[in-house]
């Protein structure tokens, strides 16, 4: 079954800004959209098909009922639109089930398997929605922009991710908090800063200029501008304010901070604004970004910084530089790595590292002019009228772009939605490919992690890759690595199988990638997710097996495949598992789907 939905509304023509949106109903639409997600999630992850009749009827055994669910449009993709859904039997008065009681049914269903999570799920999600509200209800009221495109657009994001169950709990943040600490809400704070004595520094840094090498403590002290009281041979520690409220009070800390080789510095500086990752900061015009440790749980993970992660964002770096950048470059000039070439941290006494206590230096490359987005910012609904964030009433940018476009050229929308993919496909796909087809480096390249440069009309121009903790070695091409970087991967353990790196690079490049914007124009009434997917095959085909085929395997894999392995969110929070913890092959829970490629 496909139901094509209503065209979606444009913005004003010529406007790049990102206008706040207007929410009657701001609980309403937050409760819509993570029912959504969670309906989403379960007919992906349970495998459930295409109903026949319009109404998608999920069992329910463990609580002896089932939910019925309307369909407001299919997606081969899996961003489908549901309307609200009612327990069978119930009386047409009965009130839709909200999403605390959705989460509660699904997650009554997979106790026996998934252990005592259940009930932390259900937290989260009624912390999630309560947060969407606020978000909403708060933008609405406080409507403004910043003349920085990049922050605009990290800032954009009020709903999330639209197949994760939980994209915006946050628990531990207070309500106060939550307004300083939050990039939806456009917060901005300074940073706490601590000086570490060189015994217990711990750094590495690639970062040059003019060839020449500039330490990780001299960049920190650049960053905290004017004023900041270091003692001599003391090192300037950047800390997000909440994460030193919380580490303060950790033994190994505390005992640092009593001897002296720690001290605590206090709020400095100019402020600082949350990206979309919330522990990744910006400051428009800086020369750098600062990825902090937060020990805050957001979507599947605490996010700390983990030793190895700031190892392989300098190894990355080096490798790069090391000549592997040029020729990537030559072969695709408009993509890059937004690069992580230094950090600084602590270690105790006895050298082994104090969690919580670091910092990424990450190189910031773009001006405030620069129209560059996170291609989930992009395609990220900013919903009005209570839309459910993925209708046609939920107007993303990449729809005003497409429907601007459309009328200065009088061509039909969904011909240039087609062109726009196509060139997203040239622009961001095609470099990605080459990088593990010539260098056996696969990117963990979601669509949080994807930035895409927009020129001045709204066409794809080029992209950039961030992310520390993205990368993955082929075992099979250690030897050319490690001709390329003697030693790599000794300290930053990014050596992974054939197998599993085949796996994750499926799943985050053309599942949560392509596929994700696939299903944004398609469920936006942009354009025909079925001509969208046969445009990606002929890409892939022409990578495969044309005049110029590529070295690696995953252009034929996805043609070839009739599934692939996919990431099921929901589920990894039932389990209760943390992304960041424990082998890269049992971080998450993954579960195989029909490949629409193949279908």
């Amino acid at each position: 079954m496909h139901t094509t939905p209503a065209p979606a509304t444009a913005s004003v023509p010529g406007s790049r800004a990102h206008p706040a949106p207007d929410i009657p109903d701001p609980h309403l639409t937050a409760q819509t959209a993570a029912v959504g997600n969670l309906l989403r999630c379960w007919t992906r992850e349970a495998g459930l098909p295409a109903p026949d009749d319009g109404l998608l009827h999920i069992p329910l055994p463990a609580s002896g009922t089932a939910l019925v669910v309307p369909v407001a449009y299919w997606s081969p993709t899996g961003l489908h639109r549901f309307g609200p859904p009612r327990l069978a039997g119930a009386p047409a008065s009965a009130p839709a089930p909200d999403a605390v009681a959705v989460a509660a049914l699904l997650a009554r269903e997979t106790a026996r398997e998934a252990g005592p999570h259940g009930t932390d799920l259900v937290a989260r999600v009624a912390d999630s929605v309560r947060r969407t509200a606020l978000f909403l209800r708060e933008r609405a009221e406080r409507p403004g922009d910043t003349p920085d495109l990049f922050l605009a657009a990290e800032q954009a994001l009020l709903l999330g991710h639209p197949l994760h169950p939980t994209p915006k709990s946050r628990e531990g943040l207070t309500d106060a908090e939550t307004l300083l600490y939050s990039p939806e809400l456009r917060g901005s704070f300074p940073l706490h800063w601590l000086a570490v004595a060189p015994s217990v520094l711990a750094t590495d840094s690639a970062w040059t200029e003019r060839g020449r090498p500039v330490s990780a403590a001299l960049l920190t002290a650049r960053l905290a501008g004017p004023g900041l009281a270091l003692p001599d041979g003391y090192a300037a520690l950047p800390l997000h304010p909440w994460q030193f409220r919380e580490a303060r009070h950790r033994p190994g800390t505390r005992a640092l901070l009593d001897a002296g080789l720690l001290r605590d510095l206090g709020a400095h500086g100019d402020p600082w604004h949350p990206t979309s990752s919330l522990r990744t900061v910006h400051r428009s015009a800086a020369p750098a970004m600062l990825k902090l440790s937060l020990a805050l749980h957001i979507t599947n993970s605490r996010r700390e910084n983990l030793r190895k992660e700031l190892h392989r964002g300098v190894e990355v770096h080096r490798l790069l530089r090391a000549g592997l950048s040029r020729r990537w470059r030559a072969a695709h000039p408009d993509f890059d790595i937004v690069r992580d070439p230094a950090w600084i941290a602590v270690d105790a006494p006895d050298g082994t590292p104090v969690p919580g206590l670091d910092a990424v230096v990450r190189h910031n490359p773009f001006r405030p002019s620069d129209d560059v987005s996170c291609v989930a910012a992009l395609v990220a609904p900013r919903p009005a009228d209570g839309a459910d964030g993925t209708g046609p009433a939920a107007r993303s940018r990449l729809g005003e772009i497409v429907t601007r476009l459309a009328r200065r050229t009088g061509r039909p929308r969904g011909a240039v939605a087609a062109e726009w993919f196509l060139r997203y496909l040239e622009h961001v796909v095609r470099p990605v490919l080459w990088l593990d087809a010539e260098a056996g480096i696969a990117l963990e390249a979601h669509q949080q992690n994807t930035l895409l440069l927009l020129d001045t009309d709204g066409w794809p121009a080029g992209g950039r890759y961030r992310d520390n903790q993205g990368y993955y070695f082929r075992e099979s091409r250690r030897t050319e690595l490690d001709a390329r970087l003697p030693g790599i991967g000794t300290r930053s353990d990014t050596f992974v199988s054939d197998e599993v790196t085949d796996e994750r690079f499926a799943y985050y490049l053309a599942v949560n990638n392509v596929f994700g914007l696939v299903g944004a124009l398609g469920s936006q009434g942009l354009a025909d997710e079925r001509l969208l997917l046969a445009a990606f095959r002929r890409f892939l085909g022409r990578l495969a097996s044309g005049p110029a085929p590529l070295r690696g395997a995953l252009p034929a894999r996805l043609l070839d495949s009739p599934v692939l392995r996919c990431k099921a969110n929901l589920l990894t929070r039932l389990h209760g598992l943390d992304e960041l913890v424990g082998p890269v092959d049992t971080q998450s829970v993954y579960v195989t789907i029909t490949n629409p490629l193949h279908s």
